[in-house]
């Protein structure tokens, strides 16, 4: 990842607040701080050649990218939490079978809404451990669901367990010892993703495109007590390789989760 390829600057107000978020965003990733002086986001990507701006706005950082902006939001989580408590099924809660208590490595962090799930089902006693590649991604994550407030207090108290570690999750996983885990999930991006999710497009853009790799698998599976889990279009070829025979989902969601039990595994090499 080419850090020269992203700054940091404050909104357009420059209050004193955000140029020290700013500021310390800037110190905390390693890449430079560009005071704004009223410069506009093209102005600022021609002063200075990168593509992306990080903005530090009051209680908020947003990434700028040429492909359109990326914050933090609980977005579809709120809603499906509600649901939940409503006593509705939630298929990730489900396929990774979660339950109070329980620790988490959610290895694909993203936007976050799927570790905010987590945390939820495995509430105050339970902990989820959220890997991002991308560490500015995770950054604007970290600080989202480290500030942001949720009209749900419940929502806001499950963003504020989160641990967001900025690292490969092949990397991490392999310094992770045997059993450190409940369950493990997957979301990468879809080989073939939906046209129709523009929300998407600033995340593409940012996120490792590498399809899941089979040694990633194995480390997961090494590394959890319970259960791996993957997330994937429904008519994804991708299960099959990776050797998820099982699939958790709705008879017409777009997405299924592929479940592949550690125990099982263990109980094979006996």
């Amino acid at each position: 990842m080419d850090l020269k390829q992203y700054i940091v600057t404050t909104g357009g107000k420059q209050k004193d607040s955000q140029t020290a978020l700013a500021k310390e965003t800037a110190e905390r990733l390693g890449i430079l701080y560009v005071p704004r002086e009223r410069l506009g986001l093209d102005e600022l990507r021609q002063k200075t050649g990168a593509a992306n701006i990080l903005v530090a706005r009051s209680g908020q950082l947003l990434l700028e990218t040429p492909e359109g902006t990326m914050f933090f939001h609980p977005s579809m989580a709120h809603l499906r939490i509600k649901n939940i408590r409503q006593g509705k099924n939630d298929h990730l809660i489900e396929a990774m079978a979660l339950k109070p208590g329980m620790k988490v490595l959610d290895c694909t962090l993203g936007l976050g809404s799927d570790a905010i799930v987590e945390s939820y089902a495995v509430g105050e006693t339970g902990h989820v451990t959220a890997v991002e590649t991308n560490p500015v991604m995770a950054e604007v994550v970290r600080y989202g669901l480290a500030h942001c407030e949720s009209e749900n207090p419940m929502t806001t108290a499950a963003m504020r367990r989160i641990e967001v570690i900025a690292s490969d999750h092949l990397s991490f996983l392999k310094s992770c010892k045997d059993n450190s885990y409940d369950a493990v999930y997957f979301d990468p991006m879809f080989r073939h993703p939906f046209h129709d999710s523009s929300s998407m497009s600033p995340l593409r853009g940012l996120a490792d495109p590498s399809a899941l790799s089979e040694e990633a698998v194995k480390e997961a599976l090494r590394v959890s007590r319970n259960r791996v889990v993957l997330k994937e279009t429904s008519k994804s070829t991708e299960f099959e390789r990776l050797g998820f025979t099982e699939t958790v989902g709705g008879r017409y969601s777009k997405v299924k989760y592929g479940v592949l039990s550690s125990l099982a595994q263990a109980d094979g090499k006996d």
